[in-house]
């Protein structure tokens, strides 16, 4: 365990070595993930290192990721995102908006007020029916682009089910709780590009921001600075508080929620 990452202005995000619960003795593990647990209790985020995904491999997707965003504007639109069920494919600047707000028609006001200026490419997990990754063509540069970013999803998938394992034992409960509901591997891997823009588009709209403030809508999110894996339950899963939490009934704050609809609800709203 190491000093914190963040300590400013009541804020701490600590900074934590995960490979001390991937690896460590059970003493080591259940301290790592109390201290996981706390991070997410106190600031809602963490850092990890010691992570079983190498810098090299890291480095490798950011750059498969930017040969991505150097195709042309027409040939990334024909990769385009279609539907909130599949939320997969290519969104070009001002597709989305992130915003807390969940009422579509204001998204829509605010979008069409001032748009985020970044463009994005979702890709889920393979296989899945009916919804496809739309996998641009691997000539040139981007040969070997789907291997590297389906290995990549894969990965992001067994860290994210180790870290949701780290937060059942720094619950207390089993170890494997959180597993039935994130063995799938329903998630999002999002290549993000933040273009050059004029400064003068911030001075024109003083709203304008290259993303909006927001809330994530899965289970966490494994932020790689310059890519991010949204990590959600699985899509049938119905989520509700873990027996033993709570006294009685009327003691539930929130009630439960299948992991599906609630994805779509916020998707259609953003997008």
């Amino acid at each position: 365990m190491e000093a914190a990452a963040v300590n400013s202005e009541g804020l701490v995000i600590p900074l934590i070595d995960f490979s001390s619960f991937l690896n460590g003795n059970p003493e080591q593990r259940k301290e790592t993930a109390k201290a996981i647990l706390h991070g997410f209790q106190t600031a809602g985020f963490i850092y990890l290192k010691g992570l079983p995904i190498t810098p090299q491999f890291r480095k490798h997707v950011f750059e498969t990721s930017a040969k991505y965003f150097r195709l042309p504007t027409e040939t990334k639109m024909s990769h385009g995102w279609t539907t909130p069920e599949a939320n997969r494919g290519y969104s070009a600047l001002g597709r989305e908006k992130t915003t807390k707000l969940a009422d579509i028609e204001e998204v829509k006001k605010l979008r069409d007020a001032v748009p985020d200026l970044k463009e994005s490419f979702e890709i889920g997990r393979e296989g899945e029916e009916g919804h496809p990754n739309h996998w641009p063509e691997e000539t040139g540069e981007l040969v070997g682009f789907k291997e590297t970013m389906t290995e990549f999803h894969t990965k992001c998938k067994e860290l994210h089910m180790e870290v949701m394992r780290a937060i059942a034992v720094g619950l207390g409960i089993d170890e494997s709780w959180f597993d039935k509901f994130t063995d799938e591997g329903d998630n999002t891997l999002r290549l993000l590009h933040y273009p050059e823009v004029n400064k003068e588009v911030f001075k024109v709209n003083p709203g304008q921001v290259r993303a909006g403030a927001h809330s994530d809508y899965g289970s966490i999110t494994l932020l790689f600075q310059d890519s991010s894996y949204f990590c959600n339950p699985n899509f049938k899963s119905y989520i509700a508080a873990i027996p033993g939490t709570y006294a009685s009934e009327k003691d539930l704050k929130y009630e439960g929620i299948n992991s599906g609809q609630y994805l779509v609800q916020r998707l259609t709203a953003t997008y």
